[in-house]
């Protein structure tokens, strides 16, 4: 365990921060590839992990080989819910797929904070227009796997059954759950940032088939997406990863002031935890999550708003 400390950065785990979240399938496969199971399971997944651990979802869209899902995390427990949700996950979709290897790649889950109400609009817009950017349908609607945007403009309340080919009728989890998507709260004006995030979507759209057209590019279409095999996985080179950014934020001093912050802490976290190692007595800075959660450390109590 402390090996692993050691090897990893921390993070800053506050509550009230809204996310980005996105996680692969291993190998790049299409273990996602829709369908009714597929993306029925997704949702009662998704669903159930929010409800358990209190974590709002402002929009999921999910590719053939990867999911983006924008989050709030009222009560700092996006790291449970992250841990659960893709467990659940993995375990029925292999059910599913009748396999038994890792559903997501070795990669650990990207999670990236949005900082101001600018960058988690950006951020939507970016996640509903994927499956366009990718060249697979003409409009976000036309994806025919789980894509909220439509139930979260119209502010429509998923309702998902149990899944039967891998949780247990009478067991422990629910037969039927509810997903409700949301803003953050920080949003005031909700109809005035769903209009802005209609418009947005729309010109994106607009802007990518204007690029198709004067390429001389078409579209795979709904119909080419669900006649793919879940098995294969895409033939173009998969670009070298880089930096995993923690932070996004589209004002630079909004950004240098979110990466000053996690910095500050990473330097508290390590002078605490030195401490702690050599059996002195010490208070962890606020957010500190890992050593809290499993070694039950003391950690300093958030600043209040």
């Amino acid at each position: 365990m402390l090996m692993r400390l050691a090897m990893s950065l921390p993070r800053e785990v506050l509550p009230g921060r809204t996310y980005m979240l996105t996680r692969r399938c291993t190998q790049r496969q299409l273990l996602l590839r829709p369908d009714k199971v597929t993306n029925e399971t997704f949702l009662y997944c998704l669903a159930e992990a929010a409800n358990r651990y209190d974590v709002r979802i402002v929009l999921p869209v999910v590719m053939s080989n990867h999911h983006h899902t924008v989050v709030y995390d009222r009560d700092g427990r996006a790291i449970e819910f992250m841990e659960h949700f893709h467990k659940m996950l993995a375990k029925a979709q292999n059910a599913h797929r009748s396999r038994r290897e890792n559903l997501w790649s070795s990669e650990p889950p990207c999670l990236v904070q949005l900082v101001e109400i600018d960058d988690v609009l950006d951020k939507l817009v970016y996640v509903a227009t994927n499956p366009v950017k990718a060249g697979l349908v003409e409009r976000a609607h036309h994806w025919p796997g789980v894509h909220g945007l439509a139930a979260l403009l119209n502010r429509k309340t998923i309702v998902v059954r149990r899944p039967k080919q891998f949780f247990r009728a009478g067991g422990s989890m629910p037969a039927e759950v509810t997903l409700e998507l949301g803003l953050p709260p920080d949003i005031a004006d909700v109809d005035g940032f769903l209009s802005a995030l209609r418009e947005r979507v729309t010109a994106e759209e607009d802007r990518l088939a204007s690029e198709r057209r004067r390429a001389g590019r078409g579209v795979l279409g709904r119909r080419g997406v669900l006649q793919q095999d879940w098995r294969s996985r895409p033939t173009s080179r998969e670009p070298g990863r880089g930096l995993r950014p923690r932070v996004a934020a589209r004002s630079v001093w909004a950004r240098l002031e979110a990466l000053q912050r996690n910095r500050a802490f990473i330097e508290a976290y390590r002078a605490a935890r030195a401490a702690w190692l050599a059996g002195l007595s010490v208070v962890f800075p606020p957010g500190t999550y890992w050593l809290r959660r499993f070694a039950s450390v003391v950690v300093a109590e958030p600043p209040r708003a």
